[in-house]
């Protein structure tokens, strides 16, 4: 993509020597049509100007969090949510370091806390601070958070030295930013349905069948999507989870409901059912509570097989089907004997005995095997489920476009 008519961009420089280099960064962006508001941290203006930066962008520059004319016009969140895409350049390892830590302590911080859109940094400092272990960290925390890297990449610097800590040239950061965006108009056409949580099966009115998913990873995913500009729907069990009002979010609570729900949103381009629907539902629900027993018996029969369903669906099948599989022992057998025998593309398979990862953790570890490729296996390694979202989309995106 060349033409960016339409495409708001947020410019947050920062306070660095490679700072002139967002000012050419700005002008690439301006020839090629895109709107730009900026913000300059206090330390920036040491080495732009507001007039040099507004004269580039022909928009507004925004400084201080507590300008009174700023917030009139515009406050800080409507300025998070005007923005396709927030570009931090130069990051500087104080302003890495500030955003580890979910500060908000100006403007450029509580934007960027505040935001439900892309954040790309373009990292530059000195060859050892970008090799200091706490920068390392604080670059690590913010990629689980779903921050994404431009550079920095191997130069001589200002300082003198020579090494990794130089920032990216202008054109390099065009590009990567121009081909973001052109994939988020490609996928703004594409659906994508998500099905996340547990679902509840009824025994009598008070109590259920269910398990212990968080539906965590379901979530994750679908912001994920939403991040990278998927018409995105959330077919949601019983969770306590919150998710973007932007999502389309639909809740239900059985196998029956999600099912009915999953039919609703047919056709879609991309199904992704990583809800742990119960695989059995009582065969007589009681109409009232029933009373402390001796003895009780209840009768199971097998539920709706969702995934079954959509994979295997004649006329509305979506382009890629993927499954989850839950295991606590074989996971390799287990996840390509379903892959087989629900005709899905992909199983993203987790074993779920372990403790540090799985059901009501932030983290996991799945391997993802694929139908039809060379490469039958791939395994995302222990991380934050936000983080395995990440790289799922990722893979995602490099199929469908």
């Amino acid at each position: 993509m060349k033409d960016l008519i339409n495409k708001k961009i947020l410019f947050i420089i920062c306070g660095g020597v490679a700072a002139y280099k967002s000012l050419e960064t700005i002008r690439l962006f301006k020839k090629n049509n895109a709107e730009i508001k900026t913000i300059l941290t206090k330390s920036a203006k040491e080495f732009v100007t507001p007039l040099s930066v507004t004269s580039l962008s022909q928009g507004k520059v925004y400084d201080d969090l507590f300008n009174v004319e700023n917030e009139m016009e515009m406050d800080h969140i409507a300025l998070s949510r005007w923005a396709d895409v927030i570009i931090i350049a130069p990051a500087t390892a104080n302003t890495i370091s500030k955003l580890s830590q979910g500060s908000s302590e100006d403007l450029a911080s509580t934007v960027v806390l505040a935001s439900n859109k892309q954040v790309f940094l373009v990292p530059a400092m000195n060859v050892r601070m970008w090799e200091h272990k706490s920068t390392k960290d604080n670059i690590q925390k913010l990629s689980t958070y779903g921050y994404k890297l431009i550079g920095p990449t191997i130069g001589n610097m200002a300082c003198g030295e020579f090494g990794e800590g130089k920032m990216s040239d202008p054109s390099e950061i065009f590009d990567e930013i121009s081909n973001y965006l052109s994939n988020q108009v490609k996928n703004k056409r594409i659906k994508a349905l998500v099905t996340a949580g547990p679902t509840n099966e009824y025994i009598d009115p008070v109590r259920f069948i269910t398990n212990k998913s968080s539906g965590k990873q379901g979530y994750e995913i679908a912001k994920s999507l939403l991040k990278r500009g998927f018409d995105t729907t959330l077919i949601s069990g019983p969770t306590n989870l919150h998710i973007d009002e932007s999502i389309n979010l639909i809740k239900v609570e059985t196998a029956e409901e999600m099912f009915k729900e999953t039919q609703k949103n047919l056709p879609t381009d991309i199904a992704i059912f990583s809800a742990a629907v119960a695989d059995f539902k009582i065969d007589q629900k009681s109409q009232n509570k029933i009373k402390k027993q001796e003895n009780f018996t209840i009768n199971l029969e097998k539920n709706i097989d969702i995934l079954n369903f959509v994979s295997n669906h004649n006329s509305m099948r979506p382009r890629l089907v993927i499954g989850f599989a839950a295991e606590t022992e074989n996971l390799d057998e287990n996840a390509t004997s379903k892959l087989s025998k629900k005709n899905c593309d992909w199983i993203i398979a987790n074993d779920v005995s372990k403790k540090d990862s799985g059901f009501n953790s932030d983290y996991n570890e799945v391997t993802i095997f694929y139908k039809n490729s060379q490469n039958k296996k791939e395994t995302l390694s222990l991380k934050k489920k936000s983080e395995i979202s990440e790289e799922i989309v990722d893979r995602i995106v490099a199929q469908i476009n």
